[in-house]
């Protein structure tokens, strides 16, 4: 654990409807208040065999409303809306508008445009914008390239697509078997799209050049992780600084500067398997982790050192999704930074403060 478990500050909490994997604020003017929490829930029921695979994995996508400063408690965290849907394993928000993909267990890809109700300044919908069959196979996780033409799609049997973004229509430009078995998270570089990142069950973390069809992949690392690789996350203002986390409870500092051959230049222990990592918006080298087993953790991670600044355990079950909210206040005020994270057994939504980052420039 870390020097500062349980100083930090509840803004609220709640249950949803179903086991709850992701939450992602949004990133975007004037939506910034607003946080998507998505759930994934396997229904045991017996049905006609052909339906069960479908009916089995429901799942929804809720907006909150989170306003951390509000002096009224029953307006920091508020339920404006929630979509049924099917069960979800990610989302994310185009980086360039407030356009959110979902990647779902159907082995579909649906995005929903966030829009004020009718004549509401507060009522906010998620209203379907397109819908696209990917692949027979789940859809693990979904990215956006930074100019948001384009997605990438980790699938449960391996594989890697790439799917141009159409308003019209979702179809894959490219899919190819990137792994042996499930892929759990693919990445663009932020500076150079051509280039997806992607890690697996199967122990590996390559990458791929788009440019090359069939994708070649650039480099494969078998040898480092010694579980699955659960995700992957690029320092913002050091584009050859990666992050990656595993099952074997890791979070690896890697050096990109030679594509072929990343070095893993430190390792540091969360104490559970490392399932999401989110960069703070403003401040360089500070991570948010998820950490299954062992809550969530805030970890400054800088050249050549990385260090846990701070733990949250106030979870009972599995660490899956956390996100930092992009503010105004955060801008200013590093300490005013609010955090949303959610477990999934217990389907427990908190949002809450860090207890110090204080001591940290803002980039």
């Amino acid at each position: 654990p870390g020097e500062s478990e349980g100083l930090a500050m509840d803004v609220g909490s709640c249950h949803l409807g179903g086991n709850a994997d992701a939450v992602e604020f949004c990133p975007h003017r004037p939506f910034r208040h607003i946080l998507a929490a998505a759930t994934y829930t396997l229904q045991e029921q017996a049905g006609e065999e052909e339906q069960q695979q479908q009916q089995d994995r429901a799942g929804t996508v809720s907006l909150f409303s989170v306003d951390a400063g509000a002096e009224d408690e029953s307006r920091r965290l508020r339920l404006l809306h929630t979509v049924e849907t099917a069960g979800v394993f990610d989302m994310k928000w185009s980086p360039t508008a407030p356009l959110l993909a979902q990647a779902d267990a159907h082995g579909r890809l649906v995005l929903r445009r966030l829009e004020h109700e009718d004549g509401s300044d507060e009522g906010v919908v998620l209203t379907d914008v397109v819908a696209g069959n990917i692949s027979s196979s789940m859809c693990l996780y979904v990215d956006w390239n930074q100019n948001a033409d384009s997605l990438a799609v980790a699938l449960s049997d391996g594989s890697l697509s790439v799917v141009p973004m159409r308003e019209d229509r979702l179809e894959v430009s490219e899919q190819w078997t990137a792994h042996q078995y499930e892929v759990w998270t693919c990445y663009f570089d932020r500076a150079r799209p051509h280039l997806l990142y992607s890690g697996s069950d199967d122990c590996s973390f390559g990458c791929w050049d788009l440019r090359e069809s069939p994708s070649n992949a650039v480099f494969r690392n078998k040898k480092t992780h010694t579980m699955g690789v659960c995700c992957i996350a690029q320092n913002p203002l050091e584009g050859n600084m990666l992050l990656t986390g595993s099952y074997d409870e890791f979070l690896r500092v890697w050096d990109m500067r030679s594509m072929m051959k990343p070095v893993n230049e430190k390792s540091l222990n969360l104490g559970g398997g490392v399932w999401r990592l989110k960069y703070h918006p403003n401040i360089a080298d500070v991570v948010l982790a998820a950490c299954m087993h062992n809550g969530f953790a805030i970890v400054k991670a800088g050249a050549g050192d990385a260090t846990i600044m701070e733990t949250y355990g106030k979870h009972e079950s599995l660490a899956y999704g956390a996100d930092w909210q992009t503010s105004e206040a955060a801008e200013h005020n590093t300490n005013s930074s609010v955090i949303a994270t959610c477990s999934f057994y217990d389907r427990l939504l908190r949002v809450w403060q860090p207890e110090n980052l204080v001591n940290h420039p803002t980039s």
